[in-house]
């Protein structure tokens, strides 16, 4: 049975208290309610998705997987040509770069880590562009730092040019510069994968909706790989201490690094910044647009903007 977050907590006692068609009644509750804040998805139009590196690649190899991001782009077109903005987050360059000078990941230093964003980041947009140029859109790169967004400044120069990208019809491209801030391939806590990075970016220039696709497919009450009788969550209403500690801390993934406790932050800043948020697999780009209809897939996070958050408190906590 799938059913909310904060109704999972209080299932246990209504449950024990009540009858069997108290129980179907509150089923049908909870299916009425996903239904109807999922019909809301079709008219978001500011929308931020994010792709893990193990989204990106090959099982066997780690290598790029093309047809997936021929896919992944054709979906951000089609949304374009609906009228929506789109910001890509996408982690790759460090796995492509990976590819192309031949290191091995287990024996790599942080030297070549970032050698490997270097050729990788370049090599990747090459891609990107030339395929977002055969359905006629333009693409454009922004590379951003955790001091970057904590220099008031730079953060309003950064919103301005996503702003601006928006009017031109320029669709965001958007990674971390793994080439010089080595506090974010070093402590993979920082920012898990872009996780943190692609929440900050939907609070900062005003998201309607982020989108986390990776290889998690969703919130579930507990491992599923381990307790069969987990069940999966379709719709957090709000975010609390006790969700907070179904995240898991690794995903078994060799490609990426977010784990479910990684997306459970990016969620709690997702949606205080008012945005709704959806962790979803990654394994087949083709539900990008099935989310947006609507479709009961991935968990939805919804927004639970708060006046009290502000976004240079959080990062400045990330900074300690």
């Amino acid at each position: 049975m799938h059913m909310t977050a904060s109704m999972h907590f209080a299932a246990g006692t209504h449950f024990a208290a009540g009858t069997h068609s108290a129980a179907c009644m509150q089923e049908e509750i909870i299916m009425n309610f996903d239904t109807k804040v999922r019909e809301k998805l079709k008219d978001k139009k500011r929308i931020v998705i994010k792709i893990g590196s193990s989204s990106l690649a090959h099982k066997e190899t780690g290598r790029l997987d093309l047809i997936k991001v021929e896919i992944l782009i054709r979906e951000i077109c089609d949304l374009v040509n609906m009228g929506k903005e789109v910001v890509l987050v996408s982690s790759g360059a460090i796995m492509v770069g990976r590819g192309t000078l031949g290191v091995c990941k287990q024996d790599e230093t942080i030297a070549q880590k970032q050698a490997c964003a270097a050729v990788g980041q370049a090599k990747l947009m090459m891609i990107y562009q030339k395929i977002f140029s055969e359905y006629n859109h333009v693409c454009g790169q922004i590379l951003m730092t955790k001091h970057t967004m904590l220099d008031a400044l730079n953060r309003y120069n950064t919103v301005n040019c996503f702003q601006e990208m928006f009017k031109a019809g320029v669709i965001p491209v958007v990674n971390e510069n793994d080439t010089i801030a080595t506090y974010e391939i070093d402590s993979l806590s920082v920012f898990g994968d872009n996780d943190h990075l692609s929440a900050v970016v939907a609070a900062m220039i005003h998201a309607d909706l982020l989108i986390l696709l990776s290889d998690i497919d969703g919130l579930y009450t507990d491992d599923p790989h381990t307790n069969p009788k987990a069940e999966f969550i379709d719709v957090v209403d709000r975010i609390d201490d006790n969700l907070m500690h179904m995240g898991k801390s690794t995903t078994g993934s060799n490609a990426g690094t977010g784990g479910m406790a990684t997306k459970l932050s990016a969620a709690r800043v997702a949606t205080m910044g008012g945005c709704d948020m959806i962790i979803a697999s990654g394994e087949d780009f083709h539900i990008i647009h099935r989310i947006i209809q609507g479709e009961k897939i991935g968990t939805l996070f919804l927004a639970d903007k708060k006046d009290d958050f502000y976004l240079l408190d959080y990062l400045e906590q990330m900074d300690t």
